[in-house]
């Protein structure tokens, strides 16, 4: 199946970012949230985005032009029907996604590919909500969208080996590597690097070491590029809680149960960078 046009659901931090990639890549791109601001605010994002990038040498003037012109941004879902694929990136909360899934299907093509870029909810869970579950499939991009070069490419049960074949050559198409992952709690790269973050929350709050402590001991002794607890900030404190919960919940095991710290640090609304105050401050 050719994919010429692909749908957004969704333009925040990682629409957006799903949205430029497409659009570099040459793909049109439909960007749909449910205000004109959010949409106004996505396509800032990413105009600004791309500046950066010709500022770097990396892009000329004329690309960004190009790519900027294959991005539409609506808050009309009927939209959604010239579109080849749709990408959910909603927020991550399952009754939001159902519900969003049910509200579009009904305006996409009958051969049109659903997909959701949940980092934790169970796709088999996700596809049994729509009409054509052979034709939805995970769709996990890595934040900051535009650098990070993995996406992991999740079959439910009812996924097609078509569906999986059309997503995994579009992730190449966009320039990333992507990963065949069949559909558990957190995936693959959340079920390792979740509870790894959550552990250093545990450290933390028992006075094991400070965060900077925690965080350089990672970097320079396990050569990670960021220190998790820092890494928390980037994500964001309530989607590491929410993928926490889904680990916990989904095994039943008490290895994933989320650090006492982590769940009330989001309910004091420290939430990390987007916040300006997660375990470090941001200005």
């Amino acid at each position: 199946m050719s994919i010429n046009t692909v749908g957004v659901i969704g333009a925040g931090t990682m629409g957006n970012g799903i949205a430029q990639v497409c659009a570099v890549a040459g793909i049109d791109v439909v960007m749909l949230d449910i205000s004109e601001e959010a949409v106004q605010r996505g396509l800032k994002t990413i105009d600004g985005s791309l500046e950066r990038i010709v500022k770097k040498e990396k892009m000329t003037a004329a690309d960004k032009s190009a790519a900027l012109a294959h991005v539409k941004g609506t808050t009309q879902q009927s939209d959604l029907a010239a579109c080849d694929l749709v990408i959910e990136a909603a927020t991550e909360n399952l009754e939001l996604k159902l519900r969003l899934l049910k509200e579009v299907e009904p305006h996409l093509q009958a051969d049109a590919i659903l997909a959701s870029n949940t980092s934790s909810i169970s796709i088999t869970r996700l596809a049994a909500a729509v009409q054509r579950s052979e034709r939805f499939i995970g769709m996990h991009f890595f934040n900051p969208v535009p650098v990070m070069a993995l996406v992991e490419v999740i079959r439910g049960l009812q996924t097609s080996h078509a569906t999986h074949d059309a997503v995994m050559a579009l992730a190449q198409r966009l320039g990333k590597t992507p990963i065949s992952i069949k559909n558990s709690p957190g995936f693959a790269v959340n079920r390792i690097l979740c509870p790894m973050i959550n552990e250093a929350i545990f450290a933390l709050a028992e006075g094991l070491a400070t965060a900077e402590d925690i965080d350089n001991g990672m970097k320079l002794g396990c050569n990670h590029p960021i220190g998790p607890l820092a890494l928390a900030d980037m994500v964001g404190l309530d989607v590491l809680l929410a993928v926490m919960e889904v680990l916990y919940n989904q095994f039943n095991d008490s290895k994933y149960r989320p650090a006492p710290l982590l769940r009330e640090m989001v309910e004091a609304g420290y939430l990390g960078r987007k916040t300006g105050q997660g375990f470090y401050r941001y200005d």
